[in-house]
């Protein structure tokens, strides 16, 4: 199957890089962002028309398959936090339940099923584009979670540093593989902006200065500092 892209404009230059998702893979182009609004305990219940958009269909890859997750508004709607105990340090981030509620849940319904628990992230950037991409289980780039769905929250979307969003291997295609920034990046608004770390950026930025080993291009490739995600813990708001 296509492995999945993760095309990055930066200025004049393109740089195509591996990601996947149950459908393929993921594509970026530059610009940069203000903050989301972070959710609050009051969070609006997600309406019937959200939640007929977020629609989990099945897709292949199916990789260490969990199901398909059905949505609920209610639940979507409860803001949360994400910690990742990796290898190199927790990574924290609050999840835009509110504006990014078909992401969130996907993520929250993997995580509570250890779908992340002993996996890697598979690509680090150093060069045009600051990402670290993680969330495919085969560590291959090309891995899935057995389903796709749809982008949200892209209207003006941007990404600085701390930007939690989604890679893709197209419009719709969004499965398991995510990324952190981790240095403010310019993008195009095709990547579903779907948290903001709030503790960790200083391992992010301990990992990027690492380094890499150049296998996809100069400045893209596996971390020279391995990032094992032992475990992926949620915390209700």
């Amino acid at each position: 199957m296509p492995r999945k892209r993760f095309a990055v404009a930066a200025a004049a230059a393109s740089l195509i890089l591996g990601a996947t998702s149950a459908a393929s893979a993921a594509t970026v182009s530059p610009q940069a962002e203000p903050a989301a609004s972070a959710p609050t305990a009051s969070a609006p219940i997600a309406s019937a028309a959200t939640a007929a958009a977020c629609a989990y269909t099945a897709a292949v890859p199916a990789d260490k398959f969990q199901g398909i997750p059905v949505f609920d508004a209610k639940k979507a709607a409860h803001p949360y936090s994400a910690t990742l105990r990796t290898s190199q340090g927790a990574i924290t981030f609050q999840a835009l339940t509110d504006a990014a509620p078909c992401t969130s849940f996907s993520f929250r319904f993997l995580a509570e099923h250890q779908y992340f628990d002993r996996t890697h992230c598979h690509r680090l950037t150093t060069q045009r584009l600051w990402v670290l991409q993680c969330g495919d289980p085969t560590g291959t780039g090309s891995g899935g979670p057995g389903y796709s769905f749809p982008d949200e929250n892209l209207t003006g979307a941007t990404y600085p540093a701390g930007t939690v969003a989604m890679a893709n291997a197209g419009p719709n295609t969004n499965g398991s593989q995510f990324f952190f920034v981790w240095k403010d990046t310019k993008l195009s608004p095709a990547y579903t902006p779907f948290g903001r770390v709030t503790a960790g950026l200083d391992v992010l930025q301990k990992i990027a200065a690492g380094g890499e080993d150049d296998q996809n291009a100069p400045g893209d490739g596996f971390p020279t500092l391995p990032v094992d995600i032992n475990h992926v813990r949620i915390s209700a708001h």
